[in-house]
């Protein structure tokens, strides 16, 4: 008993640091940036904090991915789905340097509710594990296709006026949809349509927040 509960710790630790790591996540420069390459256009005060809400948003819709597939790692059932949770949590990451990079183009902030959202994250993702790894999956078949469908929402939004944004957005939505495939592929099952009820909404006081706050 006494090595089970130490194991929890460290993990509970890691996943502290875990934690701390993304939400005082700084930009790397170094990362290929999708629409790096595209002149950054020049937008009026109105267009400017309209298009920083709508990347703040997807930041904070990266850093509740990383605690859900963080949460979900944890708990995990098998060591191929951890293995498998972990690597799309890099790639989600890369998605948060995406993002935090505009960001800091446009001169805006990050949320500052995102302590709040990880927090919540990572207890759904660690309560999704709990239920084994198929259910973990669908939670995962679900997220993205919300993410899917408000990175369109954000697309059509945005249109040409901004390239770079819109650069970062196309890349977000296709890899959010190959994680969708993955997850189904790997065994996930369709959730009640009350639980997706339930992340609708909860998604969408996410967005309202996120873009003001």
């Amino acid at each position: 008993m006494r090595n089970t509960t130490d194991s929890l710790s460290n993990r509970l630790m890691h996943e502290f640091d875990n934690m701390l790591k993304v939400l005082h996540h700084k930009t790397n420069r170094d990362q290929q940036i999708p629409g790096s390459e595209v002149t950054a256009p020049e937008l009026n005060e109105t267009q400017n904090s309209h298009t920083a809400g709508l990347m703040r948003i997807n930041h904070t819709g990266e850093v509740c991915a990383q605690a859900l597939y963080n949460g979900q790692a944890m708990m995990a059932k098998d060591e191929a789905t951890r293995t498998h949770l972990l690597h799309a949590a890099e790639e989600e990451h890369a998605h948060l340097n995406w993002c935090q990079s505009r960001l800091d183009e446009l001169g805006a902030d990050v949320s500052k509710t995102n302590a709040f959202w990880y927090i919540q994250s990572f207890a759904v993702g660690s309560l999704a594990a709990f239920f084994g790894d198929k259910v973990s999956y669908g939670f995962v078949i679900e997220t993205e296709r919300q993410v899917e469908s408000h990175l369109q929402d954000h697309i059509n939004d945005i249109g040409t006026k901004d390239a770079k944004s819109l650069a970062i957005l196309e890349q977000m939505q296709a890899d959010e949809i190959r994680h969708g495939e993955d997850a189904k592929a790997a065994g996930g099952i369709e959730l009640p349509e009350p639980v997706k009820w339930v992340m609708t909404g909860m998604s969408k006081i996410m967005k309202m927040v996120s873009y003001r706050i």
